[in-house]
């Protein structure tokens, strides 16, 4: 039987499993090394392995000192979607927003990523809002857990 391990990144091979699956969900804003381990300072990250074979990652943004909202951000790899391992990385990142006392939950999904926003929608998502970064050319959507 397939076991799910999904973990924190501790290491630099962990970190850049996190950010192949980060630079393939999201080609549009890819990530450096070093940009993962700043992230890792200040969000909880977590990478998901399939019996050893790279899954899908995880971010928390927590609370921060002026909001009690939490971002959280499932990812999961193309060849591994409809399998559930979104719901349980969200759901992980759900449990631990909670943990470091977020009152409301957010996401955040690039409108290309259709399975994303279907999932987010699935699960009690609702759309606050649709924006380009400067220089983007695929909106960003903000949703919020209903």
């Amino acid at each position: 039987m397939s076991t799910l391990h999904i973990h924190r990144p501790e290491d630099d091979a962990a970190l850049t499993d996190w950010r192949h699956v980060h630079n393939v969900v999201i080609p549009a804003h890819s990530l450096s090394l070093d940009d993962v381990r700043e992230r890792a300072t200040r969000n909880h990250l977590e990478v998901a392995y399939l019996d050893g074979e790279l899954v899908g990652c995880s971010t928390v943004r927590p609370p921060g000192a002026d909001s009690d909202t939490a971002t959280v951000i499932a990812r999961v790899l193309p060849a591994h979607r409809g399998r559930g391992f979104g719901a349980e990385l969200y759901g992980r990142g759900l449990h631990k927003a909670r943990e470091l006392g977020a009152k409301g939950i957010e996401t955040v999904v690039l409108s290309s990523n259709e399975d994303g926003l279907r999932f987010a929608l699935r699960n009690g998502f609702t759309e606050i809002d649709r924006y380009l970064l400067p220089g983007d050319t695929v909106p960003w959507i903000d949703l919020r857990l209903s």
